[in-house]
Order: C-alpha cells, then sequence, then structure tokens
C-alpha cells in the first residue's frame, strides 16, 4: 500500500513535469476535432462526436501510459511492439474485415482495429532502437541501412496488399528521416530518389484501377466533374465559399447539404475551411506548428540518440498526415487515404496520433537522462 501511494505521488509529480503549453495544444486539437464532428454529423452528437470523445478518452489513457513508461521500459519493448504489430498485420491478411473495398482492419468485437496505424509507431520504435546501438561511425555506411530497410519493406509490402498506398507511403517517409536524423550520408538519399523516379513508371503500372484514375483526376479534375473529379472539384469549392471568417458552424452548403464527400474522416478540413473560413484554417495550423515545433526542439536537445530519433518519427509523421491531408483537399496532389490528425473521425488513427504525442512527451520527461549505447549492429 505504501509503494502503491509512493508510486502514485510519483507519477503525479511527473504529470506535473510535463510540457504545459503542448498539454494546451493537445486539448484544443481535441476539442476542435469534436467541434467539427458534431459538425459534420448536423448537430447530431451521437453519431461522430460522442464516439469520437469515447476514442479521445482511452487514448488520453495511452497518452499518459506512454509518457510516464520508465525510458529502459519502453526502449526494451521497441522490437517487441514492431513484432507484434508485424504479426497484426499478417492477421489482417488472413482474416482481415473488408470494408469499402479495402482489408485493412482486424475485428476485436466491439470495435474493428486498423494494425497500418499501429505500425507506425512500431517502426519509429524500432528504428530508434537500432540506430541508438549502432556505432556512430557505422551507422554513417551504406550496409548498416540493410536492416533499416527490411524493417521498412516488411510492413509496407504488407500493407500495399490491404490495399493501403497513403500508409506505405508515410512509412517510407518516416524511415527516411529517422535514417537522415541517424546520421546517414546524404547523397545516400540521392540515390535512393533517383532510383525511385527512375522506378516510376513501373510503380504507375503496378497501380490498382482506382489509383490510375486519382492521378488522372489530379492532372485535370475537370474532365469527369461529375465522377472521378467529383471530390477535388466540390472540396475546392466548399474551400472557396469559406471567405476569411466563414460561414459559421452548421452552416456551410457544401457539407451540410452533402456535396462533400467523407467530410467527417478525409476531408474533414475542407469542412472546416467552409464552415470556420481562413482564421478557423490558420489556428488549426498554428496548433500544429506548436507540436512539430516541439518535436523538432526535442530533436536538438535530447542527450540521448533513442530519443532524438523518436521524436524524429512522431514529427515526421504528423507532418505527413498534415501536408498530405491538407494538399490532397486543396488538389495539390492526388487524392489518397489519408487522415488529419486529431481532426480525422475513426478510432485507431486518434489513439495512434495520441499514442504518438505520449511517445513525444516521454522523450521530454527523459530528455537528461542517459541511454546507455551499445557497440554492434542493434540487435
Amino acid at each position: 500500500m505504501i509503494f502503491s501511494s509512493q508510486k502514485f505521488r510519483r507519477s503525479l509529480r511527473r504529470v506535473q513535469e510535463m510540457n504545459g503549453p503542448v498539454l494546451l495544444t493537445i486539448a484544443a486539437l481535441l476539442l476542435l476535432g469534436l467541434i467539427m464532428q458534431y459538425s459534420a454529423a448536423g448537430g447530431n452528437p451521437r453519431l461522430f462526436a460522442l464516439p469520437q470523445a469515447i476514442r479521445a478518452a482511452l487514448g488520453l489513457m495511452v497518452f499518459f501510459l506512454l509518457a510516464l513508461m520508465p525510458c529502459q521500459k519502453l526502449f526494451r519493448l521497441s522490437y517487441i511492439a514492431y513484432g507484434a504489430g508485424l504479426m497484426l498485420l499478417i492477421i489482417v491478411e488472413a482474416i482481415g474485415v473488408i470494408g469499402m473495398g479495402a482489408q485493412r482492419w482486424v475485428s476485436l468485437g466491439m470495435f474493428n482495429l486498423q494494425p497500418s496505424e499501429l505500425m507506425k509507431l512500431a517502426l519509429i520504435l524500432a528504428l530508434a532502437r537500432y540506430f541508438h546501438t549502432a556505432t556512430l561511425e557505422g551507422a554513417r555506411h551504406l550496409f548498416l541501412l540493410v536492416i533499416p530497410g527490411i524493417l521498412l519493406a516488411l510492413p509496407a509490402l504488407l500493407i500495399l496488399l490491404q490495399p493501403n498506398l497513403g500508409t506505405a507511403t508515410i512509412l517510407a517517409f518516416i524511415a527516411f528521416v529517422m535514417c537522415f536524423a541517424a546520421g546517414i550520408r546524404w547523397y545516400y538519399f540521392a540515390g535512393v530518389i533517383a532510383a525511385a523516379v527512375a522506378a516510376l513508371p513501373i510503380a504507375y503500372s503496378m497501380l490498382h484501377d482506382y489509383q490510375k484514375r486519382r492521378v488522372m483526376t489530379f492532372l485535370d479534375p475537370a474532365s469527369d466533374p461529375l465522377g472521378a473529379g467529383y471530390n477535388i472539384l466540390q472540396s475546392q469549392i466548399a474551400i472557396g465559399s469559406g471567405g476569411f471568417l466563414g460561414k459559421g458552424l452548421l452552416e456551410g452548403s457544401q457539407g451540410q447539404l452533402d456535396f462533400l464527400p467523407e467530410k467527417q474522416t478525409d476531408f474533414i478540413f475542407t469542412m472546416l475551411t467552409e464552415e470556420l473560413g481562413f482564421i478557423g484554417a490558420l489556428v488549426l495550423i498554428l496548433l500544429y506548428a506548436v507540436l512539430l515545433t516541439f518535436s523538432l526542439l526535442l530533436m536538438m536537445n535530447c542527450r540521448h540518440l533513442y530519443g532524438r530519433l523518436v521524436a524524429a518519427g512522431v514529427g515526421a509523421m504528423l507532418f505527413a498526415h498534415i501536408f498530405i491531408n491538407m494538399a490532397m483537399v486543396m488538389g495539390m496532389i492526388p487524392v489518397v487515404g489519408v487522415p488529419l490528425p486529431f481532426l480525422s473521425y475513426g478510432g485507431s488513427f486518434l489513439m495512434t496520433t495520441l499514442a504518438a504525442c505520449g511517445l513525444l512527451m516521454h522523450v521530454y520527461l527523459n530528455r537528461e537522462m542517459q541511454l546507455p549505447r551499445h557497440r554492434g549492429s542493434g540487435f
């Protein structure tokens, strides 16, 4: 009983040591997300907002669990988390739930879990541990990219089979940023980028028909305004009609009259700009900027490489989701199924986002500690 009391007081002190502005930012983003889900349902809180609030509460529990976990324990669990994530992806391929033409979920009775979302965090932890235990000199050699390449390729290929090109792309971006942050020489990346560009024609030929249509629609959305180009044209109309101050909550014509597709998920930013205008979009971007700046500062100031790389991976994940989603709904890139952090409806993604923020806070609380490094390959 005394031990439990001491442990509780110690945890309470750690909570008080957390970064206050970042906690307020997360709270503001959660609140804004619930407001937009309320509006997406036409003022019916039970449709989207209430389920999202329940998921947010569960996600906050995960946030504090990860933030308060001892750093050595999280370090030891890194490869275990990766293995568990990979196993879930294999289960999805074998007996996964099919929805909207894709096999991406595992049924857990009361809700469906999307393992590809959890795999983003598992990859971050595995790569951070690998590079932390590699020698500083060795981490800059090309041969040490073999293991990170395998760690990326296994889940990416399984996710592409679902099919889920957006998540696979984000996994690749996370790995790219973390390798760069670990000290891999820049000209290796130039070679990889050149090879990727050269392989674009082959990659295009391997796309599904609906993915090819998305690319062609991006190049000329007006060519099929009532078919493949409908979503992006309606999105652009909604964004433009919002103006400076917006039309007001529940007053957006494109969203409330159901001209806007997937308004509670992929196109939630479009609905926000229509109803809250440029000012609302600017506030959202500033809130995101706080989290991204926080991850950047942790990359620069954390004393151990493991923490710096976790911060780099989480920052890359958040940035990729924010940039791809906003660019997508504005017609700057082809439409892909990438949700917007904190705002898009979906339990797996919201809990993953809060877990990612929990990892950032974990690094913040343990930024001054010394985490031992062992010479060798990292395994």
